[in-house]
């Protein structure tokens, strides 16, 4: 069986938008990621896209604060040495939620940016939830997923930072999350463990987004 290569060629950040009604009207397709503040989200969309300056990082949380467009060029072959097939599509990188250090007035602006985006967004196939796979379930993180289950917002889950624990203690904290998602889930959504240093689940979760780009073509 032939297996299919999946490879982000190129990446560059396009605008950073206020509200959703000033975002891109190009209509290609878009891939979100979000997470609680310090999630890793800005590392790991740099390691997806092999540009560790594409998104801003910074021991700081709370510093994305606008909706970030970056233009994405994937390509798909069977083998390295074949022709590509490419495929563009924006990479979304959202504001943190929960900064803690915020103002009330900060958070609530952010809060309204962030569900006004998800609900309004017709270009977007799929927002990637960011979890911190150390710790044990947020209850601000089930309330976020539980809202975009309830509004029909599609979604997956990334665990970050999956270098941080042994196998084995990794295992465990991934199917703890997944038996406290099942009080409330009749069935879970895609699932994902990544690590921006190490490059794990990289490859997996950049074909899940070709194999999505794929079935809006049929």
């Amino acid at each position: 069986m032939v297996q299919l290569i999946v490879m982000i060629k190129n990446a560059q950040y396009i605008i950073s938008s206020p509200d959703v009604k000033d975002c891109p009207q190009s209509g290609l397709p878009e891939y979100a990621f979000i997470g609680r503040s310090n999630v890793g989200k800005s590392s790991l969309i740099n390691m997806l896209c092999h540009n560790p300056k594409l998104a801003k990082t910074s021991q700081k949380p709370g510093k994305t604060l606008l909706i970030n467009h970056f233009l994405v060029e994937s390509r798909k072959t069977k083998d390295r040495d074949a022709v590509a097939q490419s495929q563009e599509w924006h990479l979304v990188d959202l504001p943190g939620y929960g900064y803690a250090q915020a103002g009330q007035k900060q958070r609530e602006a952010l809060k309204r940016m962030i569900e006004r985006y998800c609900l309004l967004r017709e270009q977007l196939v799929c927002l990637f939830v960011l979890v911190d796979c150390r710790h044990e379930p947020q209850k601000i993180d089930l309330e976020f997923i539980n809202w975009l289950g309830e509004n029909g917002v599609p979604f997956a889950i990334v665990f970050t930072k999956g270098d941080k624990l042994g196998k084995v203690r990794l295992r465990e904290n991934v199917e703890a999350y997944k038996t406290r998602l099942l009080e409330e889930w009749e069935e879970l959504p895609p699932v994902f463990v990544t690590s921006s240093e190490t490059g794990l689940g990289g490859e997996e979760l950049v074909a899940y987004i070709e194999e999505l780009n794929a079935s809006l073509k049929e």
